[in-house]
């Protein structure tokens, strides 16, 4: 076993979470109480599906309930980081649109059973990937057009379309967004061996299994995340997307 479950591990989490929000308050970043409350919620999250997962992953109609309320999470979490408004439920289309069609594709291949115990795991990486890609895009789109608000206007002062100028501010800000998938791809085997890895190893797989298995799902990342950069980019160039309530000064739709 990697981490014996003891009161052990409960004291070492704790002072990490500790650390982690001291060092947060200290270096005045303002996230201590995220962090704290984070931790927490992890612990009771997992508390709860790790009761659970050994009964929904025997059953395909939970299997799906199951990975629909992650989606459903994904969505929440995601839209409410990017807007307070009611346009936070569009970020449901980048986060689909990347992660069924890879999802669609190796069930129809079979690479991925139906079966809970493989289909549960390889979609929440899927999701959580495109969860952060829709994020990290989004803000930064967001954010790069409230500074450069000026530019857009100028933009289409000379006669481009809304979504033009939108775009030509914000795509390359958005697609930093695809930067930590990149440089983890890039780096695996070298500078970090990622979770997909380590655990095939310690299932009893061989290190050949456990790599192409990793380099599956570094790929299938790569592919979701790239989709849901674009997607969100989309969003936000056509105003369906925004922040504040009435939407972008030039209006919510194309002109």
């Amino acid at each position: 076993m990697l981490l014996p479950v003891d009161v052990t591990l409960g004291i070492v989490l704790v002072l990490l979470l500790a650390a982690a929000a001291g060092i947060a308050a200290f270096a005045s970043l303002g996230r201590s109480r995220q962090i704290v409350f984070a931790g927490l919620r992890a612990a009771v999250q997992l508390a709860v599906v790790s009761s659970l997962i050994g009964w929904v992953v025997h059953a395909v109609a939970p299997t799906f309930a199951f990975i629909a309320l992650m989606f459903g999470v994904a969505v929440w979490t995601a839209g409410r980081r990017l807007t307070d408004n009611r346009t936070w439920r569009w970020v449901a289309v980048p986060i689909g649109v990347g992660v069924v069609p890879v999802v669609a594709v190796l069930l129809l291949t079979g690479l991925v059973p139906v079966r809970g115990v493989a289909l549960i795991p390889v979609t929440g990486i899927l999701i959580g990937g495109a969860l952060t890609a829709t994020v990290l895009g989004g803000r930064r789109a967001l954010d790069e057009l409230a500074t450069r608000n000026g530019e857009v206007e100028a933009a289409m002062a000379l006669g481009f379309l809304d979504r033009e100028a939108r775009l030509e501010i914000a795509r390359p800000a958005a697609s930093d967004a695809l930067l930590p998938g990149l440089d983890q791809t890039r780096t695996v085997g070298l500078v970090t061996l990622p979770g997909a890895f380590v655990g095939m190893l310690l299932g009893g797989a061989s290190p050949v299994q456990a790599g192409a298995v990793q380099l599956f799902v570094l790929v299938a990342l790569m592919a979701v995340q790239a989709a849901a950069v674009a997607t969100v980019l989309e969003l936000v160039a056509r105003g369906r997307l925004h922040r504040g309530a009435a939407g972008w000064a030039s209006g919510s739709t194309e002109r």
